[in-house]
């Protein structure tokens, strides 16, 4: 509902509401004929309305606007309504605003010469309806608030507008005032009432009333921007306050100006909040002397305005001066140590996720080239042993070379094309490379014969092995024969199993070379030469939940033997997921 009717829709249902309530109460009391101040209805509704259909057609909701205001005004001088007045004389408080955005769309959307038509029309219609609500040719009065007010009202709804507009009739997006305004909403809500509430005091005190009303308006605002400039929404609360405090002191208005010790309740509610964003936002040194410079100025305003105190109502004032300063810095500090948190949270996950990408990175780098400059080293040492007893064996060692580097390249290419994100659209980081066949690969991959070892194969693989089970079963195999075609020295044969035996894929690869101390210390402590092959299997074996172990082998050679449980088709378990995303093929 919010995204439907906007900001401007909000407020104006909110003004409504008050004037729904207001009448009501009018209509029920004992005061002149019951239900004589429903008459107003009609003519609030009828405008309200034209307000929400000025969103979308501000030329003829303006138009139309400006005939419902003079029309209601006839019928409430027919009826004998009294009209209750808001910051306009005669004007209610939902009318108020209805027109002020009225003005607002016209001036974002018309071009400026239809704008300013509309703007006219409507702001004679409201004179025309302050005199005929006001029947000022019979009671007398003066237009002199009613202009003032209305004018400034008017020009805060024309700069608004100008400046959400921008150069030209181009549309954009929201200001950046505008965005902190639908954050803030409840803030904004809890201020707009109690300065509802303050404008029938500033319309008891007339002109300069509307000029402290104003000022309490600026302070709403500084507290609302807050959030964005703490430290100038302090200095700018401090000026306002001291200027509606020094009108209030010269000309009077205080006495007829209802507050609380001195200050509109509203200046003392963006006061807090003002405090309460300093003390979040800046550091402690410099939130120190922002909330001494607003503490002064509210003293200062509450000596001006209160000066014949006894000392219990001084002790009173300071005592809930320092009670309400206190409630704010606590809040601000708590909201502190909550941002301080909740950064300290962001910072560990972005750093695991880092860490736990970096490893990713590295298991796949290892991988994918780690198999083919394995087959280029087992071949070049090959074709320099073999090459003066048989010079035939060069040009095929050469070949297998070229095969293996042009592979290499191509898994290069591969990965570093998913860590830029350029895979296919539709495709996720890794689905690229994933394995769609896990049985072809694995026979293409003895069939390179980059190892150098002769390799025996033996497969029984569901057709429905998941994808992380099958891509990792790809890597783990292709590991164990890089790993062989390293270290196996003197191995003749290499033996592959790859079966699905129960919930269970088995993975097993062995060789009948040597099994000793030196591989065993490899398969513990990677060190420069041994690389990091079994740390990354290892951790694709976790990430899915299985099982590995590595070590001699009872019958002489190396033996790899790997458990990964099956998923059922089409489930997906949390264990796999998290493996699909941090294994790139």
């Amino acid at each position: 509902m919010s995204n439907r009717l906007g900001f401007s829709g909000i407020v104006l249902l909110a003004a409504l509401a008050c004037d729904l309530v207001i009448i009501a109460s009018a209509a029920l009391d004992s005061t002149g004929p019951r239900g004589e101040d429903l008459w107003l209805l009609p003519g609030i509704v009828a405008l309200s309305a034209c307000a929400l259909w000025g969103r979308r057609m501000p030329l003829p909701a303006g138009l139309v606007g400006s005939a419902v205001l003079v029309l209601s005004s006839f019928l409430i001088m027919a009826s004998d309504t009294f009209s209750y007045s808001a910051v306009l004389e005669g004007i209610t408080f939902a009318e108020t605003v209805a027109g002020v955005e009225l003005v607002y769309f016209a001036v974002l959307r018309l071009s400026p010469l239809v704008a300013t038509a509309v703007t006219t029309l409507l702001a004679l219609a409201t004179v025309t309806a302050t005199v005929v609500r006001a029947e000022m040719w019979v009671y007398g009065g003066s237009l002199a608030a009613t202009i003032f007010a209305g004018g400034v009202l008017l020009l805060l709804a024309v700069v608004a507008a100008a400046v959400q507009r921008g150069p030209g009739l181009g549309r954009r997006q929201d200001s950046a005032f505008a965005v902190v305004l639908k954050r803030q909403w409840p803030l904004v809500s809890v201020l707009a009432v109690i300065l509802f509430l303050e404008t029938f005091y500033a319309a008891a005190a007339r002109g300069f009333g509307v000029f402290v009303l104003l000022c309490s308006f600026g302070t709403a605002v500084v507290a609302v921007l807050a959030s964005r400039i703490p430290a100038w929404s302090a200095v700018y609360y401090s000026v306002l306050v001291v200027m509606a405090g020094a009108v209030r002191w010269i000309t009077g208005a205080g006495y007829t100006y209802a507050d609380l010790y001195g200050m509109p309740v509203s200046q003392i509610v963006s006061g807090m909040v003002v405090v309460v964003l300093v003390v979040r936002h800046e550091t402690p040194k410099r939130a120190a002397w922002l909330i001494a410079l607003q503490s002064s100025a509210v003293a200062l305003v509450t000596i001006a305005n209160r000066p014949f105190m006894n000392f219990p109502a001084v002790r009173t004032l300071f005592v809930a001066a320092l009670l309400v300063l206190g409630i704010s810095v606590a809040v601000g500090m708590f909201l502190r140590a909550r941002d301080s948190e909740r950064a300290q949270v962001v910072a560990s996950a972005v750093s695991d996720a880092q860490t736990t990408e970096r490893m990713a990175l590295a298991r796949e780098l290892h991988d994918v080239v780690a198999h083919h400059v394995t087959g280029i080293v087992v071949q070049a040492q090959a074709a320099r042993m073999l090459a003066e007893q048989n010079p035939v064996v060069v040009v095929d060692a050469l070949e297998q070379i070229e095969r293996a580097g042009t592979d290499a390249m191509t898994a290069m290419r591969r990965l570093v094309r998913s860590m830029r994100g350029d895979a296919p659209s539709g495709t996720s980081e890794f689905s690229e490379q994933a394995t769609t066949d896990l049985a072809a690969d694995l026979r293409r991959l003895v069939e390179t014969g980059n190892h150098g070892v002769p390799t025996r194969l033996d497969l029984d693989v569901p057709e429905d092995l998941p994808a992380e089970v099958a891509r990792s079963a790809l890597r783990i195999v292709q590991e164990s024969l890089t790993n062989i075609g390293k270290h196996a020295e003197g191995a003749t044969r290499a033996d592959v199993s790859v079966r699905a035996v129960g919930a269970e894929l088995h993975i097993r690869v062995a060789d009948n070379g040597d099994g000793g101390a030196g591989r065993r210390h490899r398969a513990e402590r990677p060190s420069e030469d041994s690389g990091y092959g079994l740390v990354g299997m290892r951790e694709r074996v976790d990430l899915l939940r299985g099982q590995l172990r590595a070590g001699p082998s009872p019958d002489g050679g190396w033996l790899v033997e790997v458990a990964i449980p099956l998923a059922s088709p089409g489930q997906h378990t949390p264990s796999l997921g998290e493996a699909g995303r941090k294994d790139a093929e």
